[in-house]
């Protein structure tokens, strides 16, 4: 087992409803925080898996990445969070990378996935998405071995893999209402504070989403996204596969 997966683990009991993959920390909170939020407040239970540390950013340190993660993960209820440290601008289609993500998805034995979009500005997310997709697949695959704590895994291949929307403005197969949860779910996105504008620190380097008018983007878009479902607030995602329907009503419910 990856060294730095097994110190990086916040233990909690391994079977989630949900498991979401990031590049880097903060991809998740900025992308799909709101919609895991409103996972947790339905009393399911969330994971996250951050790649890598983010250590090749301009601002903050691996280790105040590290710390910000876990203030994320209990200002927003997560059961675990784990950061697996492949390599930040390295993160390569490799045998040992993608059994590592393998090990993530048995462990976690998660119902839905949620992974970077396959079509992105940075280079990381795109071999993020590649990796998390085609790991839900071979976790179901029994002569692929993996182990954890030196306990072989059993195959497990989830039901159901989203990929949210980041920095390219994507058209979304659904969207999610989220007007109930997408203002607290800021809370983790700050949790990152080392990332974002903050008054008084002028003296830093300027990157994408340190500007002061990149939250104020992230709210503009969260606003068209609800516009399209008549809702205050929403979250995007692409459907990687197709989704089966059992429950036509509860897909389409009546007017209330």
């Amino acid at each position: 087992m990856h060294e730095n997966t097994k110190n990086a683990a916040l233990q909690a009991p391994d079977k989630v409803y949900a498991l979401a993959f990031g590049a880097h920390p903060d991809d998740v909170e900025l992308s799909c925080g709101a919609t895991l939020l409103k996972i947790v407040e339905e009393g399911r239970r969330v994971a996250v898996c951050d790649l890598t540390s983010g250590e090749m950013g301009t601002l903050g340190t691996p280790e105040n990445r590290r710390s910000e993660a876990r203030k994320a993960m209990e200002v927003m209820g997560y059961a675990a969070r784990e950061i697996l440290d492949l390599g930040d601008s390295e993160l390569f289609y490799t045998k040992e990378n993608l059994r590592e993500v393998i090990r993530i998805v048995r462990k976690y034995r998660p119902d839905t996935v949620f992974c970077n979009p396959p079509d992105e500005r940075h280079p990381d997310h795109v071999k993020a998405s590649r990796l998390v997709l085609d790991a839900c697949f071979y976790a179901g695959l029994r002569r692929i071995e993996t182990s954890l704590d030196g306990e072989p895994q059993l195959p497990y291949r989830p039901r159901h893999l989203l990929h949210y929307i980041q920095f390219r403005q994507i058209e979304p197969d659904i969207v999610i209402d989220v007007s109930s949860t997408f203002e607290r779910s800021r809370s983790g996105i700050m949790a990152f504070g080392s990332q974002f504008h903050k008054e008084g620190r002028s003296d830093e380097p300027q990157t994408l989403i340190n500007r002061k008018e990149f939250l104020t983007g992230l709210e503009a878009r969260a606003h068209a996204l609800g516009e399209q479902i008549g809702a205050r607030y929403g979250e995007g995602f692409l459907l990687a596969g197709t989704l089966g329907v059992r429950d036509f009503s509860g897909l389409f419910p009546p007017a209330d």
